[in-house]
């Protein structure tokens, strides 16, 4: 009689096989959305890989067409507007024997004279060994200093007329917390071989000489700036005191000033000057996986150069 009272009844196995059957089917149900969520983790996966290793090449084309290569934001050597990035895009742009022409459309406020420098440099010599192939610098919303520097390597200049252009100048900026450092009682302490190697140091006073040697400097770049201009733009620069003051002016105001030579934009260039209205972007772009590897190259070189408390810079 006992065993008899301890056996289910028929009511407690069905709420029991009921329960059992729910848990089975709630197991199932949660184990079908785990299969769901690692498929589109594995695809996200995939198409991640796909977007790192996928080539930053131009793919040959071989219809007729404008080439373009953007050079936007500031012009500097850890920037994407670097000159290596876009010497390369300028080279891709000049060996396809279907590219029409080509336009170097800027959106940049200046950076870097070397860079720039290096970049005019080699559109001058690729014009050499292509002389049938037109380069035309297109400005977007400000084409300034080292950005005009590259500019006036193209055969022909536009804008639109409330785009930026100018600033044929060179500046040197700093700060000087001499006065501040007095005040919080804090003791500046620098060691140099060089009677010069502190030269512009903030935190010491500025000497005449310092200033001298720095106008003098900047006297000799403005100066290889004015010719780079001169030669690109010719007898189309107008007469103007201010032309290499720094100023900037409209792309309205440029035109007669003879900084550009028409109002247009990349389309109207491409359609009506190049003759082939299909633009294909040639700019190099760096992949996910450039940029990673950029980011933990930086991080790596910023651990070691803060170990070391003697440096040459």
């Amino acid at each position: 009689m006992s065993s008899l009272e301890n056996e289910p009844t028929t009511w407690e196995r069905g709420v029991l096989e009921d329960l059992a059957f729910a848990a089975l089917k709630e197991q199932q149900k949660s184990r079908r959305w785990g299969y769901i969520f690692k498929g589109f983790i594995a695809l996200y996966l995939v198409a991640l890989l796909v977007l790192m290793f996928s080539s930053n090449n131009v793919p040959a084309h071989s219809e007729t067409h404008t080439a373009l290569v953007e050079i936007k934001g500031v012009i500097a050597a850890d920037a994407q507007a670097n000159a290596d990035t876009v010497i390369t895009g300028i080279r891709d742009a000049f060996d396809n024997e279907h590219a029409k022409g080509l336009i170097i459309r800027l959106n940049t406020p200046g950076g870097s004279p070397v860079q720039s420098g290096m970049i005019n440099d080699e559109i001058n010599r690729l014009k050499l060994t292509r002389p049938d192939f037109p380069v035309y610098a297109v400005i977007q919303d400000v084409c300034a200093s080292g950005g005009y520097y590259i500019a006036v390597a193209a055969n022909e200049i536009y804008a639109d007329k409330a785009s930026i252009v100018g600033s044929i100048g060179v500046r040197m900026d700093s700060f000087g917390f001499t006065n501040a450092i007095e005040k919080l009682g804090v003791e500046r302490r620098s060691i140099t071989a060089g009677e010069n190697k502190a030269f512009l140091d903030p935190f010491l006073p500025m000497r005449p000489q310092d200033i001298h040697h720095a106008h003098t400097m900047l006297d000799n770049i403005h100066q290889q700036f004015i010719a780079v201009v001169k030669q690109g733009r010719g007898d189309r620069l107008a007469y103007n005191p201010k032309l290499f003051s720094g100023l900037f002016w409209s792309g309205e105001q440029a035109l007669p000033l003879g900084l550009i030579d028409g109002l247009a934009n990349s389309s109207t260039v491409a359609r009506d000057m190049i003759g082939a209205e299909d633009i294909i972007d040639y700019t190099l772009r760096p992949n996910y996986l450039d940029q990673f590897a950029g980011k933990l190259g930086a991080s790596i070189t910023q651990f070691l150069s803060s170990s070391s408390t003697i440096k040459l810079n």
